[in-house]
């Protein structure tokens, strides 16, 4: 996530009582939305007044702000009020929602098999770099289910450059199988063929 600074001009805290940081958050100068999505977290129901504030907002530094108080939260419902915005047309928006749940990678795994099965082939090659994050077993297994039923080369690619990261043997018969499956795209061949050469030097037993 971005460090955010506190902007130049800013004096006394925000106040923390939640009608006012509601209000500044809708309704308040850039400044005083900026203090209010990082006053947020400490509120009840905080997740949601950002998640509202989120949709209206349109200060890159305020929306840096909330996407950094949603993942500071930390919460299923931070994730379920982040994701939607990996569809947006907006890429400082895109690259926000990433950062956020990337973030969030200790919430965030139950989300990722449906992500990495979404219909939209853009979703599940950004759900690869969420899965870059997680244990290496359970991004092997995600990964290799998605190996095993893709049929875009490009989020292959995606998915095989983190195998290549954090794969585990069980990751190499799936490899095959989808270096069989797009023979003759090169890219391909050539990056599965490294990532199977890489997971099997770095899981060989050391030589006595």
């Amino acid at each position: 996530m971005p460090l955010i600074r506190k902007p130049a001009g800013s004096s006394s805290p925000p106040s923390r009582d939640p009608v006012s940081v509601r209000t500044a958050l809708t309704s308040g100068t850039d400044d005083e939305r900026w203090a209010a999505a990082r006053a947020a977290p400490d509120m009840p129901e905080g997740v949601d007044a950002l998640g509202d504030a989120l949709a209206t907002e349109h200060s890159t530094r305020v929306r840096e702000a909330i996407f950094t108080s949603l993942a500071r939260i930390c919460t299923a419902r931070s994730v379920e009020r982040v994701v939607p915005y990996l569809r947006s047309d907006d890429a400082s928006l895109r690259t926000g929602a990433l950062d956020a749940l990337r973030a969030m990678k200790t919430v965030v795994g139950p989300y990722l098999p449906r992500l990495l099965h979404d219909e939209d082939a853009d979703i599940r090659l950004l759900a690869c770099e969420l899965a870059r994050n997680l244990p290496s077993e359970e991004a092997t297994r995600l990964l290799c289910g998605l190996l095993d039923s893709e049929r875009e080369s490009n989020v292959c690619s995606g998915a095989v450059e983190v195998l290549a990261e954090v794969g585990g043997r069980e990751a190499l018969p799936v490899l095959e199988r989808c270096a069989d499956r797009f023979r003759g795209t090169a890219f391909l061949e050539f990056s599965i063929r490294i990532t199977v050469d890489r997971i099997r030097a770095q899981s060989s037993p050391p030589r006595e």
